[in-house]
């Protein structure tokens, strides 16, 4: 199973291309014009052992916004098309991750369609270069091309970094699992609809 895809996407705010093995071992290169993004990606990579490679430029010189929304974008659309029909999946996926005394628990439904609830309460407006409310954006912009349920909650956290480090970990692993190939239902869609 080849379960990779590239995708590219410029206009003329950015310029955004993400190559995707979802069965990788966790190798990555990660080049976008917005630092602390490169860091949440570097380790979502990992997490997930997703091989991702992510380059990116956008007109930063405004703000950031656009770089990340698109990010997100592009993101989500490399995950459909490297699923495909999605055949054999787990389909579903959760995780609850401690980042020191930051708590994150996501779930994730690769259905098909797309919802989207998030729930962190930032008390900064950023952390480095990110805007700490484009951390919303950014996952629902990749749970609108992926076309996932995606729901996102912190429920303890003082460090708004350990809060969104917390948040791309437990998504990573939440896809991780929910991507993996149950062995009893290889052949099978899993849903009783025969698509997703």
């Amino acid at each position: 199973m080849n379960r990779k895809a590239i995708i590219k996407r410029k206009t003329n705010e950015t310029n955004v291309e993400i190559s995707l093995n979802v069965d990788g071992v966790g190798e990555r290169k990660i080049e976008t014009s917005v630092g602390f993004l490169n860091h949440m990606l570097d380790l979502f990579a990992k997490g997930g052992l997703f091989d991702l490679t992510v380059k990116a430029t956008g007109d930063t010189y405004i703000d950031e916004h656009h770089t990340v929304e698109d990010i997100g974008i592009v993101l989500g659309e490399t995950f459909a098309k490297a699923l495909g029909d999605k055949k054999g999946i787990n389909r579903y996926g959760f995780f609850i991750l401690p980042m020191d005394e930051a708590l994150a628990t996501v779930v994730i439904d690769f259905a098909g369609r797309y919802s989207f609830r998030f729930e962190c309460p930032f008390v900064r407006e950023e952390v480095g270069d990110l805007s700490t409310e484009l951390v919303k954006h950014f996952w629902d912009a990749f749970a609108q091309n992926a076309k996932v349920n995606l729901f996102i909650k912190v429920e303890y956290g003082e460090n708004e970094h350990h809060k969104i480090e917390a948040i791309f970990k437990a998504v990573s692993r939440a896809i991780r699992m929910a991507c993996e190939l149950d062995q009893r239902a290889i052949n099978q869609i899993p849903s009783t609809k025969g698509k997703l």
